[in-house]
């Protein structure tokens, strides 16, 4: 079966940097210090006006992130905050989220903010290693958040990784898919104890995707819809594992509450009521698997382990070439 993903004419990520005082103009600043490889796609970004920059004189508040206390405290103490926007179409992908997180980050270093994915719901790292916007892609590189739920009412309060047979309280749902023109995908009624080899599935599986979706936009730039097989054959990467089969089946995300903690409800199959567009994928074993979802998990653990997220690249040779396009 084929399942139909559209493909917006444009799309639109954020990112939003918090901190007490602005110290400098914004237009002596952007795109002109913005140092590395994208200092020339910023540029052309800013002047195509695909790339906005915006300063607000108030502080920011979370919605729907998950933040550590550090981050949390910092927060607190910040008074205005920055919000860089990139708005393109899917073909300029990843490039125009690469410069527009590349300009965050510079903006976030320069004046000691805190830098926020509003998107996966997390802060992004802007000293040490992590300073600078790396010049190749990879999802990796803090582009996807997970949100991991697990029902009140579980059948191994609080946990007892020994009952995973008759445990299904666990749901875990990626976070930043829809950046990409996908759907977020998500494991439903997994056992808690499972939680890591669910994500790690999970993280796979966006990886292939991805890695697909990317060269498509890329090779048709002017299609409004892509047609996907709802059927993967994931191949291990060198270090271990086998190969194995994933089902993906469209459900509509609205229906689980996905974003909230506590007691959570089943997914249901089908797009979002209204809508006709596929929002969220259930992923579970193929049809021909006999066993358990736990039992999956515990199949496919060798090969999502050794999985390496490598660098997608050699889609968008050029990026100012491609954002002035």
């Amino acid at each position: 079966m084929k399942i139909t993903l559209p493909l917006p004419r444009t799309l639109t990520s954020l990112f939003v940097i918090a901190m007490e005082h602005l110290p400098f103009d914004l237009g002596s600043f952007v795109p002109w210090r913005v140092a590395g490889p994208y200092k020339k796609a910023a540029i052309s970004a800013i002047g195509s006006r695909s790339l906005t920059v915006t300063h607000h004189a108030t502080p920011w508040k979370p919605v729907g992130a998950v933040l550590t206390d550090d981050d949390r405290r910092r927060l607190r103490r910040t008074k205005q905050h920055i919000v860089v926007c990139a708005t393109a179409p899917p073909h300029t992908l990843p490039v125009n989220v690469q410069a527009a997180r590349a300009v965050a980050r510079a903006l976030a270093r320069e004046c000691d903010g805190v830098l926020i994915d509003p998107l996966t719901g997390s802060t992004i790292l802007t000293c040490g290693r992590c300073a600078g916007e790396p010049p190749d892609f990879s999802l990796a590189d803090d582009w996807l958040g997970w949100d991991v739920q697990v029902h009140d009412d579980a059948t191994c309060p609080p946990w007892d990784p020994a009952d995973t047979a008759v445990c299904d309280c666990l749901r875990v749902t990626s976070r930043g898919l829809r950046r990409f023109a996908l759907p977020e995908i998500t494991l439903d009624g997994a056992a808690c104890a499972h939680n890591l080899c669910a994500t790690n599935l999970l993280r796979t599986v966006a990886h292939r995707l991805l890695t697909d979706h990317l060269a498509y936009v890329a090779t048709h730039p002017d299609a409004g819809k892509r047609q996907i097989d709802d059927f993967l054959h994931i191949q291990p990467t060198e270090g271990g594992g086998h190969p194995f089969g994933v089902q993906l089946t469209p459900y509509d995300a609205e229906a689980g509450e996905l974003g909230r903690t506590g007691s959570i409800r089943r997914l249901k199959a089908g797009p979002a009521p209204g809508t006709g567009q596929v929002t969220c994928l259930k992923v579970g074993p193929p049809s021909g698997f006999t066993g358990s979802l736990n039992d999956w998990l515990c199949a496919t653990h060798a090969t999502t382990h050794h999985a390496a997220l490598t660098s997608i690249d050699g889609l968008t040779p050029d990026p100012a070439r491609l954002l002035a396009a």
